[in-house]
């Protein structure tokens, strides 16, 4: 029997996820009364650390940090919860298979270009400031809400008009040249972007990795190139486009940003989901949980997959038919098969043996970008690729809590692999015969890696979506396609973080700017509702 509670929240958050977290402290900050409801026995969302294998903790979905906005990191005082951050004393690792390899960062990347093309190696500071004017865009842009199509009077439209003004001089900074190949990287592949700068295959597989992580695509595909340009546009300790690691594992930030939320005020309940949004006179006025407790909210304020949330949550009829629309052709689907193994010993690599800070990096085995090409057409053709592309890092070098002494945890971010398979075959069939042959393509750079494996969790697209209601596994809640972008994400009408209706608000990465653990959604959102309903 449904239990009605008789309080009234200001806002009820769906999802306690980092984005829905930051969202509740900023709104909780200003006073307001606020609920956040999680399915799972933790806070986190997909950003969170649990122990895989005893003695063995690790992140069990995002690994990395870089994106995480530093003003969500100042309001919060997320160091002053706990968060501690560090560096990788080098970004990139790529062993290849001719006994050659590349390292980028810590001051190598040059020299190390040059190896394989002098002409690369010169020409590789102009590539990297032009991304660093781009990049600055996309900073700017992040923290605000994109120009959203309204209906009605002619004054609703004004500050959307506003918006486009503003966003129209900060391009005007751009000259014509700048402003086209801006325009380029939002239409054309990684592959062909790179061409343009460079020759020798490393370089390009080095930088074309960026545009088919969790983007189920070859990086031949039109789009890719503006997926690179999301992955750079990100800092770590105010050194921009770094990566770092967050000490105790991704789950030490939404555990900061718990603390942060709760300290304002929220109220924070796991082992609570969320069965269905309520809907009176065409506005939203609560929740039921599965539990059966109907909890009513000013503001209803999503932090999930907005196909989930308007597929899942509601009855239909509520819903405009035009949003159903949308959400039925909405993409989403990374090709990722997500791994976190616990190892006996560091691994061994051929092309550069022993210990040292490559083993910090981020270790791309991908040599080039007809090997990630094959890996798509693979995938495309029978579920998984035969030789796939496995991003490794190591996070125990920088941080020895996550295993016992001398032993060590490893992330394992795979592609490509079919969100979903063909011919009704299930992941749960198939999940520990790729989990093999992800080890088994370490093992062949790493000899001896599979016999260091003391455990493994998998994680396939299926216990992706299952787990953190990731569907598809997509990481980034709707892929990062240009009809999925800015004021056409996750719909055009619903770019302000103003859903389908009045009351409903969006905080997730199916909102503006996208994936990857920013903050940057759950920030923006508690600024309309604010807005909305008074502070």
């Amino acid at each position: 029997m449904t239990q009605t509670s008789a309080k009234q929240w200001d806002a009820i958050l769906i999802g306690g996820g980092h984005n829905g977290l930051v969202c509740a402290a900023y709104l909780a900050k200003a006073g307001k009364r606020v609920l956040v409801l999680e399915r799972r026995t933790v806070v986190g969302g997909a950003a969170v650390t649990e122990e895989f294998h005893p003695g063995f903790r690790n992140s069990v979905a995002s690994y990395t940090v870089s994106l995480l906005q530093p003003q969500v990191i100042a309001d919060l005082e997320l160091e002053r919860h706990g968060l501690r951050v560090v560096s990788r004393r080098i970004n990139n690792f790529l062993p290849l298979p001719n006994g050659e390899y590349l390292l980028a960062g810590g001051g190598h990347t040059q020299a190390e270009v040059a190896k394989f093309s002098q002409r690369d190696a010169e020409r590789l500071p102009e590539y990297e400031r032009r991304l660093e004017i781009f990049a600055d865009v996309l900073r700017a842009l992040a923290l605000q809400a994109p120009p959203n199509v309204t209906d009605g009077h002619w004054l609703r439209a004004l500050p959307e008009l506003w918006k486009a003004g503003k966003l129209g001089l900060q391009l005007q900074k751009l000259d014509a040249g700048l402003k086209q190949e801006l325009l380029d990287l939002f239409t054309i592949s990684a592959a062909e972007y790179l061409d343009r700068w460079f020759e020798s295959a490393p370089i390009k597989a080095l930088f074309g990795f960026d545009g088919i992580v969790g983007n189920y695509a070859s990086p031949y595909a039109p789009g890719t190139a503006y997926v690179l340009l999301h992955h750079v546009f990100g800092e770590s300790n105010g050194v921009k486009g770094a990566w770092g690691h967050a000490i105790g594992g991704m789950g030490a930030i939404t555990q900061a940003m718990a603390r942060a939320a709760t300290e304002a005020g929220v109220e924070i309940r796991t082992d609570a989901a969320v069965s269905k949004v309520l809907v009176e006179q065409g506005k939203a006025v609560g929740v039921v949980t599965t539990s059966g407790d109907e909890l009513r909210g000013k503001a209803i304020v999503a932090n999930v997959n907005p196909k989930l949330l308007y597929e899942r949550l509601f009855d239909p009829a509520d819903v405009p038919p035009a949003t159903l629309e949308r959400m039925g052709n909405w993409r989403c689907g990374s090709g990722t098969f997500r791994m976190n193994v616990a190892l006996s010993r560091l691994p061994d690599f051929t092309v550069l043996p022993g210990q040292g800070d490559h083993l910090t990096a981020g270790i791309i085995i991908a040599p080039g970008l007809d090997y990630m090409d094959r890996a798509y057409l693979d995938a495309r053709q029978q579920g998984w690729s035969r030789e796939p592309v496995v991003e490794m890092l190591i996070p125990s070098t920088l941080d020895d809590s996550l295993a016992p002494p001398g032993q060590h945890v490893a992330s394992l971010f795979c592609q490509h692999v079919a969100p979903q398979l063909s011919d009704g075959r299930s992941w749960d069939d198939h999940r520990e015969e790729v989990a093999d042959l992800m080890i088994a393509t370490v093992d062949r750079h790493a000899p001896g890696f599979a016999e260091s494996v003391l455990g493994r969790q998998i994680m396939s697209p299926l216990d992706l979506e299952r787990t953190f209601g990731l569907i598809g596994g997509d990481i980034f809640h709707g892929a990062l396609s240009l009809n999925q972008l800015f004021s056409a994400r996750p719909m055009v009408g619903q770019a302000g973080y103003r859903g389908a209706m009045a009351g409903l608000y969006l905080c997730g990465s199916g909102s503006h700017p996208g994936g990857g653990v920013t903050g940057a959604p759950g920030h923006n959102a508690s600024a309309v509702i604010l807005k909305d309903n008074g502070r």
